[in-house]
């Protein structure tokens, strides 16, 4: 491998590139890194009058490498990166120099090891053969090795591990052979990946033996189906592309019959294969039924009832995709796969089934959940008996009352660091806790672990069909990225058309490794693969509805050792501001160098990090070690921050520790949220006809910090849009130094799968400015369709990759035309309608069977409502929409405005005297908003709304 080659950066990112290349300052200063945008792809960057020009490097298929350089300049290709380097020293080579002076890396500090245990239930990582056979080594050997070789050797693991399973059903001859490799190979082909050669060969060779009888069993039978699917794909498919959906015109315009392909024919067990079937669907929304026929005017046995239509699963990778899972007999489920013609009658169908769930159902799909965010480091230390207390979001800073303490959320998401326990164990504590509290068995979602660092996802057992397209995934950021005793877990999912992501880390300790922490942090970004698998030109931070990153984030109070009796004492006396002031997250995030345009809720607890344990009375701030005395000062390592889409709703309603949890030397932090979501859209109007119209968006000029060559389009991505759209390749204006203005002239129109403005004003557009020479990124920002709600309007947005601000972009959206019908949202049970012009009467609010608590807080909107209707009845319904939705306050004319600073009314054109260029920024959640749950902190009194 070439990694020792001065000239090879790895996975540098280009902006990191860029800067050391303008620190070199020589034409012909040069360095590789890997692609950003093609995996196993090469990055040549060349630096020639203080611009960075950016060459690709592509394998072919037989893996010879090229230069992708000027046109009319002969392609040659290298077996070897170095060949290729040495050749391009050459002048007249197609570059715009040729290579000088190689770029040399930077060297980094080396990492101190820090304190950690190997992962549960892993073999030794270094095992002689010797070892294996012994199982125990001689005490000769020395102690500094006594722990390690008092682990089971990898041959006992394995057999004890294999003792646990019944292989009863298996051959008597594979049993013997599966024993024997686990008995003597096993070490033999550990030793074989010690030494360098990982092909495993032992392993290779029982797994050959297994097999035999399977390959040739495959071989005689695989060319037979082969002919099976060829003589039945030919007639179907010519005609495939040209199938149309047919309307009855006997039936009512509710029963609509789509013409799709199936693709799921477990009978027959063909899916394996591709072999399509054709099948009509029709759906009766007055009768509650799904029907399957094989013809129009085939025969109505085939059928499923509106409540045995338990999910709708629409494909990511493939827009006209869809799956249907269904209740059949003793409560099994069976997953129906189709395919239909194009993308609109996929969601037509949809419609459709929404609708008919909701007119038999009674119970419409949720507008807005709540959801428990918790992180602990448990310290390697099993919990205590009762950790109820984490759960109800009781402890210190912002937290609940006794009575809202009750109520369980929809969604519990529990990250933790240095975690003892089995997963199976951790997941039956949580469940029972939340068992004791809220007498619900909730559902396990999904799970993470990597190595102590864990992540559990739980849910209403309601909520378990609402779920789809769940990913986890783990990046290790330990010494050389190679260790997991730090670095992050996480996962994401749709929780019905709302996409989640959810972030467990845990990163480098120690006060004085405040950097260290920033890379960590990037390289989760970077490398976490999590979401939408199409939306790869987006790190995780733009990939998700709502993302929440919690964990152990190790930030530290930047003050001198000397001050560690003062800062327990302003921790006694509760003056937290001070100590915030120096907190390194805090002052990191202000420098924009790490969680760019994340919220976290204001801090109005003590420390959770480092306790003595069993106590929280006492800060064990100082640590001996063989170096001298090290110090630990008081510091809120345990956070939790918050990402989502502009104008997406999200509410903070505790931020907290507990008190009584002290097993660790941390303390559990917990935080709640109201967070909107969105279903199945079902249109008012007459879904036999197709809306029509586009997403216009114009005039965009973009300023991108950096010092590249090159030429720039645009990406539009959206859930809304059938595919990404490019537009035109954009004009480069002269700007200041390190900075360069693109403009974009022209229109781009994005043609929406479902052009109902109602429908539209729910969806966001991601952007992503590229680069033509090399496909990269060089920003990604987002802009919420909702802001353009009246008419055309202005945008105003940060571009962000990979965690640094690379830049901004304006320019105008348009979308079609409204017809002012109503818009109505619901929350839990209580539904707030509100309609998009008129006077404040049109304003209602509906209460059905609710809790008390639920009963109080409509009763408490509902007061809020009516009183400053008295105040000022002319005022629009806008202006006083329901202060839980997308966190907006009233106004009136003695009142300040209590929603945030930067909503903004949509412009009603471009003359309008309103600016709304921060309209896109942030998320309409401010900390303090017109209504608040009951909470109660420390430093306030407790506020309670009745």
């Amino acid at each position: 491998m070439f990694s020792n080659q001065p000239w090879y950066h790895g996975n540098i990112t280009r902006s990191t590139a860029e800067d050391l290349l303008s620190k070199a300052g020589k034409d012909g200063s040069f360095l590789l890194r890997d692609s950003e945008s093609i995996q196993g792809a090469y990055a040549l960057c060349v630096l020639y009058q203080n611009c960075v020009y950016t060459y690709r490097i592509l394998p072919n298929e037989d893996k010879k490498l090229s230069v992708q350089a000027s046109e009319g300049v002969p392609i040659r290709f290298f077996s070897l990166l170095p060949d290729l380097v040495e050749a391009y020293y050459k002048e007249n080579m197609g570059l715009v120099t040729h290579l000088q002076y190689a770029v040399q890396k930077e060297e980094e500090p080396e990492e101190e090891p820090e304190p950690f245990s190997l992962p549960p239930q892993l073999p030794p990582r270094n095992i002689t053969c010797n070892e294996c056979k012994d199982g125990h080594s001689d005490s000769s050997r020395g102690t500094d090795r006594g722990t390690e070789l008092s682990r089971p050797s990898i041959s006992d693991t394995y057999i004890q591990r294999l003792q646990q399973i019944d292989i009863s059903n298996l051959p008597e001859d594979h049993q013997k052979s599966i024993q024997e490799y686990f008995r003597s190979s096993v070490c033999l082909d550990a030793e074989h990946v010690q030494n360098g050669n990982p092909t495993l060969p032992h392993l290779k060779k029982l797994t050959q033996s297994i097999c035999k009888n399977l390959n040739s069993e495959i071989a005689r039978t695989l060319p037979s189906l082969e002919v099976l699917q060829k003589v039945l794909d030919q007639p179907l498919s010519p005609g495939v592309g040209r199938l149309r959906s047919q309307v009855s015109k006997n039936e009512s315009k509710q029963d609509i019959l789509f013409l799709i392909s199936n693709v799921h024919l477990p009978e027959v067990k063909w899916d394996s294969l591709g072999i399509s079937n054709k099948m009509y669907l029709k759906v009766d929304v007055e009768g509650g039924k799904v029907f399957f026929k094989k013809s129009k005017d085939g025969p109505e046995d085939k059928y499923f009832v509106h409540n045995k239509i338990l999910q709708l699963v629409k494909s990511q990778k493939m827009h006209n995709r869809l799956v249907l899972v269904v209740e059949t007999e003793k409560e099994k489920t069976q997953r129906k796969d189709f395919v239909f013609d194009d993308t609109k009658k996929r969601e037509g169908f949809c419609q459709l089934l929404q609708q008919m769930k909701n007119k038999h159902s009674g119970k419409p799909e949720p507008d807005m959940i709540t959801i428990f965010v918790g992180t602990w480091n448990m310290g390697n230390a099993n919990p205590p008996p009762n950790i109820t207390s984490w759960f109800q979001s009781k402890g210190q800073g912002k937290t609940h009352d006794d009575t809202a303490s009750q109520i369980p959320h929809d969604i519990y998401v529990i990250g933790t660091q240095e975690d003892p326990l089995g997963e199976k164990e951790w997941i039956e504590t949580v469940r029972g806790a939340l068992r004791d509290i809220t007498n619900i068995s909730f559902k396990q979602v999904t799970t993470q672990t990597l190595w102590s660092i864990r992540i559990v996802v739980l849910a209403k057992p309601e909520h378990e069909n609402r779920f789809s397209h769940v990913f986890c995934d783990s990046v290790k950021t330990g010494i050389a990225n190679a260790l997991g005793n730090k670095g992050a877990v996480g996962v994401s999912f749709m929780f019905n058309r709302t996409s989640f992501g959810f972030v467990n880390s845990h990163l480098t300790s120690g006060s004085e490794k405040k950097l260290r922490r920033n890379q960590n942090y990037v390289s989760i970004l970077r490398f976490l693969n999590l979401g939408d698998k199409k939306l790869n030109p987006f790190d995780i931070t733009h990939r998700f509805t709502h993302l929440f990153w919690l964990g152990d984030l190790n930030y530290r109070v930047d003050l001198p050792a000397q001050e560690a009796e003062n800062i327990v004492m302003k921790i006694k006396l509760q003056q937290y501001q001070d100590l915030l002031a120096r907190d390194q997250l805090n002052m990191e995030k202000e420098e924009e160098r790490v969680f760019l345009d994340y919220e976290e809720e204001e801090i109005t607890f003590a420390p959770t990090y480092r306790f003595e344990r069993d106590t929280r009375e006492k800060y064990a701030y100082t640590k001996a070690k063989a170096t001298g005395t090290k110090y630990n000062l008081p510091s809120w390592c345990d956070r939790v921050l918050r990402k989502s889409y502009p104008m997406a709703h999200v509410v903070c309603n505790s931020y907290g520790c507990t008190n009584d949890i002290m097993t660790s030397d941390h303390s559990p932090v917990f935080a709640t949220f109201d967070v909107g979501v969105t279903s199945q859209f079902v249109s008012k109007n007459d879904l036999s006809k197709d809306a029509q119209g586009a997403i216009k968006i114009m005039n965009c000029v973009a300023v991108l910090l950096t010092k590249s060559k090159t030429k720039f389009f645009i990406e539009y991505h959206s859930s809304c849009l059938e595919k990404f759209v490019k537009s035109p390749e954009g004009e480069n204006q002269e700007n200041t130094e390190g900075s360069i203005k693109v403009r974009f002239s022209g229109q781009v129109e994005l043609t929406p799968i479902i052009a109902d403005p109602e429908y539209l004003l729910d969806q966001h557009i991601l952007i992503c400015i590229k680069s033509t020479d090399c496909d990269e990124s060089y920003g990604e920002g987002c802009v919420a369709l909702r802001s353009a709600e009246s008419s055309y309007t202005e945008f105003c947005i940060k571009l962000t990759h990979h965690g640094e601000r690379t830049g901004l972009l304006t320019g105008g959206i348009q979308l079609p035309k409204s017809d002012g019908k109503q818009t109505e949202k619901l929350y839990g049970e209580c539904t707030v309608c509100f309609w998009t012009a008129g006077p404040v009467q049109n304003c209602a609010v509906k209460l059905s069977s609710l809790s008390v608590e639920a009963i109080c807080l409509c009763l408490y909107k509902l007061i809020t409502f009516l009183t400053f209707f008295d105040r000022s009845s002319s005022v629009l319904a806008t202006d006083i929409s329901n202060p839980s939705y997308m966190g907006v306050g009233y106004k009136s004319n003695n009142q300040a405005d209590r929603g945030p600073s930067n909503i903004m009314s949509p412009r009603t054109g471009p003359s309008s005297g309103h600016s709304s260029k921060d309209m896109t920024h942030g998320n309409m959640s401010p900390k303090k908003t017109s209504y608040d749950h009951a909470t109660s902190s420390p430093t306030t009194k407790t506020s309670n709304p009745m």
